[in-house]
């Protein structure tokens, strides 16, 4: 009797093991790969089933915009962008029911994230499943190989920045606008800048405006160009040295559904800089460049990368040279600061000023983002997820999204939309989500004075 219960008990626990092992193994059988699928059907069938599925695709993403957001367009009369260009205008995202931004400012993070009321959720790709670079229409129109088939550019061209944006270099401050207007491209560089940049400068801003294959634009068969392509280049999304907005996801996350949209930085005072990538912390434009091209235009797969057609740039001179051109592209002029990066009394406006004392003492904006640059170079983690419950939206699964860098705040009102994924769609976006999160509790008039000041910058 007793033999028989210690083999019933023996026979369970194999039992046990035997399914726990399977059911083990089959949650391994069922997690999404790290690599993306090898199988490649005809690129005919791909790009007819794309376009067929892009009204649907884009009106699903387009119906979260317009629930988030007021889209229409507002611009104010009382400041541009360096290169004349209206800014937008805001508080654009839509609260809910009969909420006010003061009754959410005092709730606390707890109640926010119960009810479902944060208004500055992170922001998912149009296509979030295929994510891609992907370009505004407007700059489309003057680069038409930057057009996909699959896919068109979410936010609207009032909230972007300047196409093309003028160009400031370190070594020629009395020119201006060296770019004289134009968009930089292969055609043109070396009739803008040369006198203007010694050997090494110019041939580092030629890689900069050259095609490299991408996972997107390329000659393969999975590409989401209609025609085979070269691929891009560094300064189409970096355009002019600057930023065109456009959009893809990082590379260095797994599964796709946690990857996070990420918003093209501008890449004015990289010279002042000491992290690069929104979320990577590398350690210098160098590495920055070097990653961009090996891994990210290939969503971080070495193996597609290889397939499609990498172009290994030399470190000991390529990548040196084009980054020692980067590291002459300046901050916009900013005829309100004086040397110090703060205001000059007697050029600021009124609301500029009470903005800036603001800025430095109630906002706490001064913690990551002092004077002259308003930087600190280094990552801080705002603990968004507070505000909001994990949640699959449009394909994005919304989570924690750990620590990014501190941005320099010179020449910000030229770089809309804000923040790592552009969801904060202007300068009156970004006080409202910064007066949530820290929980600073800044009244009306008080958010108006701030933004003032950062106009100013």
């Amino acid at each position: 009797m007793l033999y028989a219960k210690k083999y019933s008990i023996a026979l369970f626990v194999i039992l046990l093991f035997l399914i726990t092992g399977l059911t083990s193994a089959y949650a391994q059988e069922k997690r999404e790969s790290s690599y993306t699928s090898v199988i490649e059907e005809p690129f005919d069938k791909v790009m007819a089933q794309d376009k067929a599925q892009k009204a649907d695709v884009m009106k699903r993403h387009m119906d979260l915009l317009d629930e988030r957001y007021d889209l229409s367009q507002k611009a104010t009369t009382e400041v541009t962008m360096s290169g004349g260009k209206p800014l937008p205008v805001g508080p654009t995202a839509r609260l809910k029911g009969k909420l006010t931004w003061e009754k959410l400012a005092n709730m606390t993070p707890d109640a926010i994230k119960e009810k479902n009321l944060f208004p500055y959720l992170p922001l998912p790709h149009p296509n979030h499943s295929s994510g891609g670079m992907l370009f505004s229409q407007k700059q489309i129109k003057q680069v038409t190989r930057l057009e996909r088939f699959d896919l068109d550019f979410d936010i609207p061209d009032h909230f972007l920045p300047e196409f093309p944006p003028p160009i400031y270099l370190t070594t020629h401050k009395d020119m201006g606008d060296v770019s004289q207007g134009k968009l930089v491209t292969l055609d043109n560089y070396y009739e803008i800048f040369n006198g203007i940049l010694n050997p090494k400068q110019l041939e580092g801003l030629r890689l900069l405006v050259t095609q490299f294959p991408q996972q997107q634009f390329n000659a393969t068969a999975d590409r989401k160009s209609e025609k085979p392509s070269l691929g891009v280049a560094c300064f189409d999304c970096h355009v002019n040295g600057h930023t065109s907005a456009a959009t893809h996801l990082v590379g260095d996350i797994r599964p796709q559904s946690h990857r996070n949209r990420i918003d093209t930085p501008s890449l004015r005072g990289v010279n002042i800089q000491r992290l690069f990538g929104s979320q990577r912390a590398l350690k210098s434009v160098e590495d920055f460049t070097e990653f961009e091209q090996r891994a990210a235009y290939f969503d971080g797969d070495h193996l597609t990368a290889s397939k499609k057609g990498v172009n290994i740039l030399e470190r000991g001179s390529q990548v040196h040279f084009m980054a020692e051109f980067m590291a002459l592209i300046d901050f916009p002029p900013a005829p309100k600061l004086d040397i110090y990066g703060q205001l000059d009394p007697k050029k600021a406006t009124d609301s500029g000023k009470k903005g800036e004392v603001i800025f430095f003492g109630k906002g706490k904006c001064v913690v990551c983002h002092p004077a002259p640059y308003y930087t600190d170079n280094q990552m801080h983690d705002l603990q968004v997820e507070r505000f909001y419950k994990p949640q699959l939206i449009n394909g994005q699964y919304i989570r924690a999204e750990g620590p990014i860098k501190t941005f320099p705040l010179r020449g910000i009102k030229d770089s809309p939309p804000y923040l790592h994924d552009g969801r904060l769609l202007t300068l009156e976006d970004t006080v409202e989500f910064f007066n949530l999160v820290l929980q600073i509790n800044l009244n009306a008039q008080e958010k108006n004075d701030l933004v003032a000041f950062l106009r100013q910058l």
